[in-house]
């Protein structure tokens, strides 16, 4: 996408044609979640089908189903430029679901999950709580210089959704 080499670069790739914000704000919403550490830098964007997010979820991960974004990390050889970090793998249509049924807008979802899943290919996790907070404060931090609000007030405050009888 760019051809300045301090930039980061954002290769997109899609498997559907579900809608999704351009390239040029993919790329605005990985750089700033990665801070000084995108110069140089690429990551690959895969916008798939919630079919595909389901194979890749059960393959990866043992769940059967589609999920919101996966991150697959990568290590390049040195030398290499742009240095890969790896790939995202974003599902619109569970995507969709969630701003949604979270009460946000659907750009908003987006560039979370773009901040999450990048946050993921530099070492960020949630498997233990230290993390999770540590994860979450460098996202809403993020967040909130892009403009966007704090994602996970707004899971707090969606209304509880309804069982099926």
């Amino acid at each position: 996408m760019s051809s300045d080499s301090t930039a980061l670069q954002v290769d997109i790739g899609r498997r559907t044609t579900a809608r999704m914000p351009s390239a040029r704000s993919l790329a605005t919403w990985a750089g700033a979640a990665l801070g000084a550490r995108a110069a140089g830098k690429e990551i690959a964007v895969q916008v798939v089908s919630a079919n595909e997010s389901r194979r890749l979820n059960h393959q990866y991960r043992g769940k059967d189903s589609p999920t919101n974004v996966l991150s697959f990390p990568t290590t390049a050889p040195p030398g290499i430029r742009p240095q890969p970090l790896g790939d995202l793998v974003i599902c619109p249509v569970v995507l969709k679901r969630e701003a949604r049924a979270q009460g946000k807008s659907e750009r908003a979802h987006w560039a979370h999950l773009v901040v999450h899943g990048t946050l993921h290919l530099v070492g960020y996790d949630h498997e233990c709580d230290s993390d999770a907070k540590r994860m979450e404060r460098r996202e809403i931090t993020v967040l909130r210089k892009l403009g966007f609000a704090n994602p996970y007030l707004l899971l707090d405050a969606a209304p509880p959704r309804r069982r099926a009888p």
